[in-house]
């Protein structure tokens, strides 16, 4: 996994972990803060409720006491007449005083009079409490009697809960002992619970049986509901209420709740994608980079590609200093292999020298005898011999001494060829080592290079360095943008320099043989495909002598040379184009003729090649 995956999944993991925090703390934390404001507003809309229902129990406590502080009440109590319920006690009555049961109880807890009315229909309504003749026995208000103490409650009925409060029967001034006491009612039904609802402003409803004393929270989906027992006269549960508030802070919470969420994730979305980009572009991709050029150069032999990174960051510096070093390994990478070329050409001229000493100092000896030999032999006193022994008037005597003369220089002339033979043999047979060994110094050129990765600007950079100064400021080299077009090729570097070496010297001196004090060599590149493989088509084209037609063909032969034959040996482009055949090559020239310059063209097969 490189460092480009290990960091987009580190921030999204920890981008994740942050949404997930938040998400959780939104849910744990601030959903169940609205679940506890929702269920404070259903206790204060309970807590409403409860005023309410005793507000109502206060006002018909009011009225009742009312009613019990009036004389005519207080003489119906000591003398009932017909007249007084006739007068007050009728439906339209009830209904102003909106109680559905009046009573009047004396203090024995007989039930002196007793009203029950519809108050919508005004019919009356056969309510077991108010049914009965005397209050029963255990009624708890049945204390009250004497003591003239008000109280109020719930009682359950034949027709459903009912509201009572009882005040005590008074001479209408507030004093004097009470007679009894007046009961008065008021049914909860549907239409009295949905006044308390409207009273609190709450969704309110009443059970159909009590549940057990107290308070109850429950939750649904849609509402928070509050279930709220109360208890009778008699202390029982009697009426069961139920407040139910609809979850819109909830709802509304979780709507914001989600939207934040989104938000948030969007929001991380497009801060972990700028982010990414931005890393991307000042860390990630100069890092890739960094790297891929240093797997580049660690798996290639191309040491002259460069970053050029511009960032003046610690990656930036990184490349720069990457850079550095690779261009100081190339240096010595090349210098060693210049100096191993060298040294092997060095070793190699010692070893040919030993042997040509070693073939040429005998035969510089046989040579020299053989010279000191002939120049003693007597030639030219044999042929005055033969000369004067043809002649007509030699005396006999004289004839006959010549005669022996020339025995005896024939036979001194047979001695000296015979040992000039043996000189010769020797001499030949030292020749033919001079040979070999010439031969196998030329075979030795032909080994197997070192292949490396060059540009052919810094080739032709490299070349110049070892080009003689004067060559170099008579000749201006024109290197060719196609030379940077080519890219990168993997050549015998060192065979291709010495052989450009040669041929800008040969170019300076055709500038100067032009009679130009300064001239020009044009360099070109370009890769083609020849014989099913790559090659590359090196140009130099100068504007000097030029070259004769007739001399194009023998131009690279061995010991032919356009020079002067005192300066010149025709060594060179012979080298060249044995250099160039070793790698597989092939070298040519071309011209228009004298004085109208050449163009020397390289043909090198290319063992791989990097664009």
């Amino acid at each position: 996994m490189n460092i480009r995956v290990k960091v987009i999944s580190l921030l999204a993991l920890l981008f994740a972990a942050l949404i997930g925090i938040d998400v959780g703390i939104q849910r744990q934390i601030l959903l169940p803060s609205f679940a506890d404001l929702e269920r404070d507003d259903a206790k204060v809309s309970m807590k409403r409720i409860e005023y309410a229902l005793d507000l109502s129990l206060d006002t018909l406590a009011l009225t009742a006491a009312d009613w019990g502080n009036w004389e005519d009440a207080y003489r119906y109590v000591q003398a009932p007449n017909p007249q007084f319920v006739g007068a007050n006690i009728t439906p339209s009555a009830l209904k102003q005083l909106q109680v559905n049961v009046l009573m009047i109880v004396d203090l024995q807890g007989d039930i002196v009079l007793s009203s029950a009315e519809d108050l919508r229909t005004g019919k009356p309504l056969d309510i077991d409490f108010a049914g009965r003749k005397m209050l029963p026995a255990d009624f708890p208000w049945r204390r009250n009697l004497g003591s003239g103490n008000s109280a109020r409650g719930l009682l359950r009925t034949n027709h459903g809960v009912m509201m009572i409060a009882s005040a005590p029967v008074l001479n209408g001034s507030g004093g004097g002992t009470p007679l009894g006491f007046v009961i008065m009612g008021r049914l909860l039904d549907k239409p009295q619970v949905h006044a308390l609802a409207a009273h609190a402003q709450a969704v309110l409803s009443m059970l159909s049986e009590p549940q057990a004393a107290g308070e109850r929270v429950a939750e649904t989906d849609e509402h928070t509901r509050i279930d709220r027992s109360f208890v009778d006269v008699y202390g029982t549960p009697v009426l069961t209420l139920r407040v139910e508030v609809p979850r819109r802070i909830t709802a509304q919470g979780r709507a914001a709740v989600t939207y934040a969420s989104v938000y948030l994730v969007g929001a991380a979305v497009a801060a972990l994608v700028a982010l990414l980009i931005v890393l991307n572009r000042v860390v990630l991709e100069p890092l890739a980079r960094v790297t891929r050029h240093a797997v580049t150069v660690g798996e290639g032999s191309d040491l002259g590609a460069r970053l050029n990174l511009k960032s003046r960051d610690e990656i930036g510096r990184l490349a720069h200093e990457f850079d550095r070093m690779v261009a100081r390994v190339e240096q010595s990478r090349r210098q060693l292999v210049d100096q191993s070329f060298h040294a092997g050409f060095a070793e190699l001229a010692k070893g040919v020298l030993h042997n040509l000493g070693n073939a040429m100092t005998p035969l510089g000896v046989r040579v020299s005898k053989l010279g000191e030999r002939l120049r003693a032999a007597p030639v030219e006193d044999l042929i005055l011999a033969s000369a004067e022994l043809e002649g007509e008037d030699v005396p006999s005597e004289r004839s006959r001494d010549l005669k022996t003369f020339m025995h005896l220089g024939s036979r001194e002339m047979a001695v000296c060829l015979q040992e000039a033979r043996n000189d010769l043999e020797v001499i030949q047979r030292q020749a033919t080592l001079v040979q070999t060994a010439l031969t196998e110094l030329m075979q030795s050129t032909r080994n197997e290079q070192v292949i490396e990765t060059v540009r052919l600007p810094d080739l032709v950079s490299q070349t110049l360095e070892i080009v003689p100064d004067a060559c170099r400021q008579r000749l201006l080299v024109d290197a060719d943008e196609s030379l940077r077009q080519v890219g990168t090729v993997c050549v015998a570097r060192t065979v291709l320099r010495l052989v450009l070496q040669n041929l800008i010297i040969n170019a300076s001196d055709a500038v100067r043989e032009a009679g130009r004090e300064r001239g020009v060599l044009r360099l070109g590149a370009e890769i083609v495909r020849e014989n099913e493989r790559e090659q590359l088509h090196l140009h130099c084209e100068d504007n000097g002598i030029g070259i004769a037609r007739g001399d194009l063909e023998r131009l690279f032969d061995k010991g032919y040379s356009t020079k002067s034959k005192d300066t010149n040996y025709g060594i060179g482009l012979h080298w060249c184009a044995n250099a160039i055949a070793a790698l597989g090559g092939r070298i040519w020239a071309a011209s228009e003729g004298p004085g109208l310059g050449a163009s020397l063209h390289l043909m090198v097969p290319l063992m791989a090649r990097e664009t």
